[in-house]
């Protein structure tokens, strides 16, 4: 059956959107009918390489739907049901999941090097990041679609497969911000005010919203900044004079350049928390000397998909969504078509993106 996608040919070049032969779900994969797909700088680090995956590629991984048909062995989910895409799923047996650490499975994105579908002429593509969410309708192993809890709708629920587990997570279980603690989130995109949310519901005192661009105040502030700083070579020193001198407990870190990084960790007090969540290239190289590590006694961790485990956490997100505490609407900058996605590449590309939401 023929659907529409966005389609990367190859690493660098622009995406196509085409239709693409999808087959029917084989044993223990289901088809999913896309309601929404969240537009993230993830995956315009697939189409320019940053991150390395199988191409040509159907791209998306951020999507939710609504579950068409099942393959053979598939108990848990039916025709009918509403889904949230999983693009890392873990496998239960590697070292990292024996650990309990599902977000660094070392097998959680095989399924990328396989054959998703073809497009018209015969080309086999593979899904970039598992789920292929750029396109009308994907197919997916069971393992990738999660059940949407009752109380959120469809279309933003999309959200809730990267940006929102990944500032979530970032701020509860990888730098653990404790309430009354002040933090600092870099970049005010998607992730980022996910993120300023997330140290809204922790009870995060004072919490500082860090961007190049001044027209993002009003965004950050109404996710939960109580105080807004424009990037420059000053920001460190800005934010210490928000906080007494001190510098914040924890920062957040949602760019990946190695001058946020470098800055993120000079705002933090003395004793610190740096939570890097950010996709830098290997190009973006941050240094440090051995005295100021001594000295300063900070933290500085990496944070792969918020350290989250999406099948525990998903409930508990949608449960703050619905008491009010979660926006998932305030964190959709666009709302656009399949065919708008090239534009919100270029728009990425520019520093001017938000968190666009492909509406299908």
């Amino acid at each position: 059956m023929a659907v529409r996608a966005a389609v990367l040919p190859a690493v660098g070049a622009p995406l196509e959107i085409t239709e693409i032969e999808l087959p029917e779900p084989g044993p223990g994969r289901v088809r999913v009918r896309l309601a929404a797909a969240g537009v993230c700088h993830s995956d315009l680090s697939l189409s320019d390489g940053t991150m390395r995956v199988p191409v040509p590629a159907v791209l998306g991984h951020e999507g939710a739907g609504t579950v068409v048909s099942v393959g053979e062995g598939v108990e848990r989910l039916a025709p009918g049901d509403q889904v949230v895409l999983n693009w890392a799923p873990s496998c239960g047996a590697c070292h990292a999941c024996s650990l309990g650490e599902v977000w660094l499975c070392a097998n959680a994105l095989a399924g990328a090097a396989e054959i998703h579908a073809r497009t018209t002429r015969g080309t086999d593509l593979h899904p970039g990041l598992n789920v292929a969410a750029f396109a009308e309708e994907t197919v997916v192993p069971a393992s990738c679609a999660l059940p949407l809890p009752d109380g959120v709708p469809l279309t933003e629920a999309a959200l809730l497969g990267c940006a929102v587990l990944t500032g979530y997570g970032a701020v509860h279980h990888s730098a653990r911000v404790r309430s009354g603690e002040t933090v600092a989130v870099f970049g005010v995109g998607g992730v980022g005010l996910a993120t300023l949310q997330a140290a809204r519901i922790a009870g995060a005192s004072t919490i500082v919203a860090v961007d190049v661009s001044p027209e993002k105040e009003a965004l950050a502030r109404a996710a939960g900044a109580t105080e807004y700083v424009v990037a420059s070579d000053r920001t460190a020193r800005d934010i210490r004079g928000l906080t007494g001198g001190q510098g914040v407990d924890v920062a957040v870190e949602c760019v990946g350049r190695a001058v946020t990084i470098r800055a993120a960790w000079e705002s933090t007090r003395r004793g610190g928390r740096t939570t890097v969540v950010g996709i830098g290239g290997k190009d973006q190289e941050v240094t440090f000397n051995a005295l100021e590590l001594f000295h300063w006694g900070r933290t500085l961790s990496g944070c792969v998909y918020g350290n989250s485990d999406p099948a525990k956490d998903l409930p508990v997100l949608a449960g703050h969504v619905r008491a009010g505490r979660l926006d998932l609407s305030a964190l959709v900058t666009d709302r656009i078509g399949l065919a708008d996605i090239p534009a919100a590449f270029d728009a990425m590309r520019a520093g001017k993106g938000g968190r666009a939401l492909v509406i299908f």
